[in-house]
């Protein structure tokens, strides 16, 4: 018989707790919720100033059961559930169901699950705090009160299996806006003049900046052959050079989203497969005989705060690893974002010490990725600036003005562990030029002008939308990951090339949610509504009241809507072919996995098959067939031929319709790093890399 019982949610953090804390305890896992809203019906009581119905979720009572036994068979029930409004609900919920006392020393909290962060929350028990489970309740029934309502008017006038959201609900509809963005877009043309100079034998590049004093842009060729036409020679003066030291500051530590953007550009990782490493590295690893550790601190957070405990060691491993000269002499002061609830620390390695490389035979390859990418921010985080020396340099010929400017790092600092991607994915790199002064002579080697069209806002990745809604204040970080995997489920967006492209379906919803429900889609609406549960959580606003407020017009426009909604006919999309089976015409469906062929005879013919694009080149090894994209198992994108198994050619790499020019076989589009390169598949034919 074990003197206390400890509840966890998963039995991975069970185990490791268990053996950190010794005989005395007996840990045991939840598996998360085992009290929730029932899912067949609203489960909320509107006339009870909207009391929440709690059943005991369909497959929990083992669970429960087995938990009620341990129980009882101990002296003292510690409920040691995540440290956040989630976890305090399933501690209460859990408290509810055992009989232990609310207001009893029952709730245990750690950031990280290393036997130090254990035995000291071990010291310090509290109450549930009702504040974070009232937040948490309003957050559940305000969802439930609006999914639950606009849902099933949705599957009646639109369609069967339809959703609507507070969070989903705007994601969509910021999709759909930059979609028209991108539509109603007109490029406006723009030239730029890059020329080579010469400075004895050393070459560096300049681009045209202006005439006289003042910067001028480039708007036509016109505008382009007025400054060739002034340009008298090749000789060009050295008009000014400016030089300059200037610091660069590390990026802080992650944060939920922060990580999720970073894992989407750096390691190509969705965002539901970001969250899931990061649950593994947090809740533990088997390290050998090491045992198993937790490897990262918490990570549901929207703090970039970090412990003086992990800051020393930060700082003592830095100074052994590297020196003095890259110690953090001054501590910055992180500027906390507006909606950020800082309840605990920004997601960091668990110990410094271990580094990436000592962990290689412990974790999978991706596992590895993903810890290696939070231990270097985190270090890099607690590392001196980086120094850079920069150099503008103004040339001059008659009125006409270049601009050359180059940078070099003057001390790596931070960037010697880590430096921050960016979206834009323009490749930083130090551009030396050569030593210049103030009345020098240069002469001009070659002159390029280029014609521009300026580009449209682009397409939302996962991680821009990410970032855009944490901006806007919409969503918390244990929000994100799955409101973008519902929208896709329910067919509101799909992915093209790893971007979100409104669907027919999602226009329709939105068009209709905008009209009848607009408070839903108003961005400044649904972030107050964030800010105020936040409030919840800091007993500043009854839950009650903020439900009873919302609901009072909400109800006035469902209202209406039952009304005034017109049914809406989703029509099939033909797909230009008959059916082999029974020569019905063959039409595109929406299903879990994207757009698929079915017969229009459905259910009469249950005839299906993916759809297949041809991508209009000729089969460079039987001549006969066509190329088209195929998916592999793995929902990788290869291309093949039609004429499949007859004909076996494929590529990963995507083939362009014209030939090389060298030796007239195929070319194909070389995804790289940074941009898209023309190669040809026999000889050593490459072309300008794009980005």
């Amino acid at each position: 018989m074990s003197d206390y019982l400890v509840i966890v949610e998963s039995p991975a953090k069970a185990k490791t707790i268990e053996r950190y804390l010794g005989k005395k305890y007996k840990v045991k896992a939840s598996m998360g919720h085992v009290r929730d809203l029932p899912k067949s019906q609203m489960g909320v009581y509107k006339e009870d100033n909207f009391a929440p119905k709690y059943i005991t979720i369909r497959g929990k009572g083992p669970v429960l059961k087995e938990l009620k036994t341990a129980a009882k068979k101990a002296k003292k029930i510690y409920l040691a559930a995540d440290p956040d409004r989630e976890g305090e609900a399933i501690a209460w919920h859990l408290a509810h169901s055992l009989d232990v006392d609310v207001n009893s020393d029952c709730r245990v909290v750690f950031n990280e699950i290393t036997k130090d962060a254990i035995t000291e929350s071990f010291k310090h028990p509290r109450p549930i705090n009702m504040d974070l489970v009232d937040a948490q309740q309003a957050r559940r029934v305000l969802d439930r009160l609006v999914g639950y309502n606009i849902s099933p008017l949705l599957w009646k006038k639109v369609k069967k299996g339809l959703s609507a959201g507070r969070v989903q609900s705007v994601a969509v509809s910021l999709i759909i806006d930059r979609e028209k963005e991108i539509k109603d877009f007109i490029p406006e043309e723009y030239w730029t003049i890059s020329a080579e100079f010469l400075k004895g034998n050393e070459a560096f590049e300049a681009t045209f900046y202006g005439i006289g004093q003042e910067k001028v842009e480039l708007r036509s060729e016109e505008d382009v052959k007025n400054v060739l036409g002034k340009l008298k020679g090749n000789k060009f003066t050295v008009e000014s050079v400016t030089k300059k030291e200037r610091k660069r500051n590390p990026a802080v530590p992650f944060t939920t989203s922060s990580l999720q953007q970073e894992a989407a550009r750096k390691l190509n990782f969705r965002t539901k497969k970001t969250m899931m490493l990061a649950q593994q590295l947090y809740e533990g690893i088997d390290l050998g005989k090491e045992g198993t550790v937790g490897l990262i601190t918490y990570m549901r957070t929207d703090s970039t705060r970090v412990s003086e405990v992990a800051q020393k060691e930060a700082a003592e491993y830095i100074q052994a690893t590297y020196g003095d000269a890259f110690l953090q002499v001054e501590k910055r002061k992180e500027k906390k974002s507006t909606n950020a609830q800082d309840a605990h620390e920004a997601i960091r390695p668990t110990s410094t010490l271990k580094e990436p490389s000592s962990l290689k035979e412990f974790l999978s390859r991706d596992q590895l990725r993903l810890y290696k990418l939070i231990w270097e921010r985190f270090v890099a985080s607690q590392m001196a600036p980086a120094v850079m020396d920069t150099m503008s340099v103004d040339l001059k010929n008659g009125d006409i003005v270049f601009r050359a400017t180059g940078s070099k790092v003057k001390f790596p600092g931070f960037m010697k562990v880590y430096v921050e991607g960016t979206d834009d994915q323009t490749e930083e790199r130090e551009k030396m030029l050569p030593d210049i002064q103030e009345q020098d002579k240069v002469l001009k080697k070659d002159i390029d002008p280029k014609q521009h069209f300026t580009q449209p806002p682009p397409r939302y990745t996962e991680a821009r939308l990410v970032k855009t809604l944490e901006e806007l204040g919409i969503g918390r970080p244990s929000t994100y990951s799955p409101t973008l995997d519902t929208i896709q489920k329910r067919g509101y967006v799909a992915l093209d090339n790893k971007r979100f492209v409104p669907t027919e379906l999602g226009e329709i919803v939105n068009e209709l949610i905008s009209e009848f429900f607009p408070e839903i889609l108003n961005v400044d609406f649904t972030a107050l509504m964030e800010q105020n549960l936040d409030n919840i959580e800091e007993g500043k606003i009854n839950w009650v009241k903020l439900i009873d407020a919302f609901y009072q017009d909400f109800e006035k426009h469902l209202e209406k809507a039952e009304l005034e909604m017109q049914q809406v006919e989703i029509k099939d999309e033909p797909a230009g072919e008959d059916c082999e089976l029974c020569q019905s015409p063959m039409v595109f469906k929406m299903g879990r996995y994207g757009k698929f062929m079915a017969c229009s005879n459905f259910p009469d013919c249950r005839n299906t098959k993916p759809i297949v694009k041809d991508i209009g080149v000729k089969c460079p090894n039987c001549k006969d067939g066509n190329i088209i994209e195929r998916k592999s198992k793995k929902k990788r994108i290869f291309y093949g031929c039609d004429q499949y198994p007859s004909c076996e050619f494929l590529s990963w790499d995507k083939p362009i319709p014209r030939n090389c020019p060298k030796c007239e076989s195929l070319l194909v589009e070389k995804k790289l790093k940074k941009g898209v390169q023309v190669q040809c598949i026999q000889c050593d034919y490459k072309e300008e890399q794009q980005k």
